[in-house]
């Protein structure tokens, strides 16, 4: 099967994949503490600014490994105004907060990528990864 690995005795980290730089993948946000500080990175799939959440913005993110809600409370959405109304591909850089099942990334700095769009057709484009000592302290 294409893209399978042999098992073995010994844990191996999965195989690289492009992907914004320092960034912890959606699908390994289960591992930090609640009230850790990460960095996200992916495209806009929905933002949602319901009349009943005073001024709050849902942004939910995508990337290769499952998606990644975002609150983006409005003293927030004030500094970075341009990229989450316009952002296509964001980072955002946050707290994780979990009620239950339910997980969130609550918004400090957003800043919008969707320049390395373009760059991921490049035939040799090799974003550099994210390490665990990467992440904002």
């Amino acid at each position: 099967m294409r893209g399978s690995r042999p098992v073995t005795d010994t844990w191996a980290p999965p195989p690289a994949w492009p992907r914004p730089p320092a960034a912890v993948p959606a699908a390994r946000l289960s591992e930090p503490p609640n009230g850790a500080r990460v960095t996200v990175a992916g495209l806009v799939l929905v933002r949602q600014r319901p009349g009943t959440a005073k001024g709050v913005i849902f942004v939910t993110l995508e990337d290769e490994t499952g998606t990644v809600n975002v609150v983006v409370w409005a003293k927030v959405y004030e500094r970075f105004r341009r990229a989450v109304i316009a952002g296509r591909l964001l980072r955002v850089t946050g707290r994780i907060q979990r009620e239950g099942p339910v997980l969130h990334v609550v918004a400090d700095e957003i800043e919008d990528i969707s320049a390395m769009l373009d760059r991921l057709l490049e035939p040799d484009f090799r974003p550099p990864l994210c390490k665990a000592g990467d992440q904002p302290a």
